[in-house]
């Protein structure tokens, strides 16, 4: 059985502002106070995990200890498939120090090479953690296929190159609202707040 969330504020495991807006928009209905780890001066955690899971726990658990109240991590990335999965818990990583996803999308681009195969998928997972080091992680994942060359000013990371299954335009040409209803980040908030929000 999950546990409910029953207070009103929330630190947001994240200094990246792209997920700090789409976690708070999410969050929006529920009347939750939100504040970021960045804001509080929390360091970022090394993410030394080998799964989206194990990294999204291990940044809730440590911005849940360092601020005494309850925090949600997003840890996400895009899996191509003829990269065997990669970028995937390293998807930040490929865009260096200077968090440059031109530079990360040209590198998949670069991977793939003259691969027929453009599948991809975006996974996203969520961790609540409580101070008492309880946590809750849910799972969210949207399959796809890549483009070249980026699309569209909207989104971050790599959205410009990614277009959803079913869709003709890519996630940084869609507007907001259309991608937080479908995008993977969204399908893992939706089992969190069947879960932990909502009254049976």
């Amino acid at each position: 059985m999950a546990r409910k969330f029953t207070e009103k504020r929330l630190v947001i495991a994240s200094h990246n502002p792209g997920k700090l807006r789409e976690i708070a928009e999410l969050l929006e209905p529920y009347g939750i106070e939100v504040v970021s780890a960045g804001a509080l001066g929390l360091p970022e955690p090394e993410e030394t995990g080998s799964t989206f899971v194990e990294n999204a726990e291990l940044k809730a658990r440590a911005s849940a200890e360092g601020s005494g109240l309850p925090a949600l991590a997003d840890d996400s990335g895009l899996a191509v498939k003829a990269l065997g999965g990669q970028p995937g818990i390293y998807s930040a990583r490929w865009a260096g120090p200077g968090k440059d996803f031109g530079v990360a999308m040209e590198r998949v681009n670069r991977e793939l090479g003259e691969s027929p195969d453009r599948s991809a998928a975006f996974i996203c997972a969520l961790t609540l953690c409580w101070p008492d080091g309880h946590c809750e992680s849910f799972e969210g994942r949207v399959e796809g296929a890549l483009v070249w060359p980026p699309r569209g000013e909207r989104g971050f990371g790599y959205d410009p190159i990614f277009v959803a299954e079913g869709e003709s335009i890519t996630f940084g040409e869609m507007e907001p609202a259309r991608k937080h209803g479908m995008s993977h980040r969204a399908r893992a908030f939706r089992q969190l707040v069947a879960a932990l929000f909502e009254n049976d």
